[in-house]
């Protein structure tokens, strides 16, 4: 039992980011496939394209998140508004979505300081 304490003391991650990333990993690895909706393929030429890239950086945002790095929280933020005005543009917001993304961005908010500057 004295080894499982030991993992807890080392354990640098808190529990509920782990819960929270592993569940937000998911739900935008499903938002790839929003790329390939009618919606957004007639929305314009290059409308999947830039869609994807925001996509592509709140996924790199998470993994940096899940590594505990300020820079993961940072770009999640910067994803977070560029995916708002993409979206305002297009006229496809989803309250739903503007409501998750803030939920993530509030919890991980208080972690920020013991996250590492370091790349």
């Amino acid at each position: 039992m004295k080894k499982a304490e030991n993992i807890d003391v080392i354990r640098k991650r808190p529990r509920l980011l782990d819960w929270l990333i592993g569940e937000a990993y998911p739900v935008t690895m499903t938002q790839f496939g929003m790329m390939m909706l009618p919606e957004f393929r007639h929305a314009g030429l290059f409308v999947p394209a830039i869609y994807g890239i925001i996509v592509t950086f709140t996924f790199i945002a998470l993994v940096g998140i899940w590594h505990m790095k300020r820079w993961g929280l940072e770009m999640l933020i910067y994803a977070f508004l560029v995916r708002l005005i993409f979206l305002a543009t297009i006229d496809e917001i989803s309250v739903v979505g503007i409501v998750y993304q803030l939920t993530i961005i509030i919890i991980c908010v208080p972690y920020y300081k013991r996250m590492d500057r370091n790349l």
